[in-house]
């Protein structure tokens, strides 16, 4: 697949995260933080183990294990996050990571942002601010721990682009996720019952674990063998749209004009970032 295939399929990904946002409020709610991101990632891990175990080496087991400490952290304050506020305001706030990765990546590692991602970052983060304005709820600890969440996948997302190239990306994907699993599961029986989940909670862990982690992350990963960070980030930074059409749709959450107009924003800086250079070579010809 060209780059073009590969930015559309990670907007199908956001989507999935976006709906994953409302099934995980519900599920934490009734099973616990820590149980629930045991099981998740426990299926993630046995799923993407069935395609990716022989692409496995040393070294990417070890880079991919450092990498899922931080994936581990980021996960675990955007799922203790959203029991304290709502989907639409946790999904806008760790959104905010399309601001974070350049900074990020140039403090980090040095590395330098092209002027048209630039652009895109910032119609993208004029687009967060209108969704964020539009809110109807006052900060809490919720939104404090999604911040947080957004600054470690920021840096997930900027240790993936300096590695992801020289490693391939199931043997990566499954690397991080096996580090995570282990960290969920040490602390399950510390943290909340070690109990079997119920009808509604496995739904949420079925579609959590196989597609918004086992099929999300090893997307991801392919992609940023392709995409710069930023690039990845602006793609990345549709997730709170999603979230907040699912959390209107599935969990009560509000939206209005000013967030209608931040929605069109970030979809415009999507197509600005990926779309709009390809056009520009068709236009020029070969």
């Amino acid at each position: 697949m060209n780059r073009v295939a590969w930015a559309l399929l990670l907007v199908a990904v956001t989507a999935v995260w976006g709906w994953a946002c409302v099934l995980t409020k519900n599920a934490v709610e009734e099973y616990g933080v820590f149980a629930f991101l045991a099981v998740r990632f426990v299926l993630a891990v046995v799923v993407l183990a069935a395609f990716s175990t022989r692409h496995a080496t040393r070294a990417s087991w070890k880079i991919g294990g450092l990498i899922g400490i931080v994936l581990a952290s980021a996960y675990l304050c955007m799922t203790w996050g959203l029991k304290y506020t709502s989907v639409s305001n946790s999904g806008l706030i760790i959104g905010l990571f399309v601001l974070f990765v350049p900074l990020v990546n140039r403090v980090v590692f040095g590395v330098r942002t092209q002027g048209v991602v630039w652009i895109g970052v910032g119609v993208s983060t004029v687009g967060l601010t209108l969704l964020m304005m539009g809110s109807q709820t006052s900060p809490n600890v919720g939104d404090f721990l999604s911040l947080l969440s957004s600054i470690l996948f920021s840096l997930h997302i900027a240790l993936l682009d300096r590695h992801a190239r020289n490693y391939p990306a199931p043997a990566l994907a499954l690397a991080q996720l096996s580090c995570a699993t282990v960290l969920f599961v040490a602390a399950w029986p510390v943290f909340d019952p070690v109990r079997l989940p119920t009808g509604d909670v496995w739904l949420a862990l079925i579609v959590t674990g196989i597609f918004a982690t086992a099929v999300a992350f090893y997307v991801q990963t392919a992609v940023q063998q392709r995409l710069p960070a930023v690039q990845t980030a602006v793609i990345i930074a549709m997730e709170p749209v999603f979230a907040i059409v699912f959390g209107c749709l599935l969990a009560g959450d509000r939206f209005n004009l000013v967030q209608g107009g931040g929605a069109v924003l970030m979809v415009s800086a999507v197509l600005v970032v990926e779309l709009g250079p390809a056009l520009t070579r068709v236009t020029r010809g070969p």
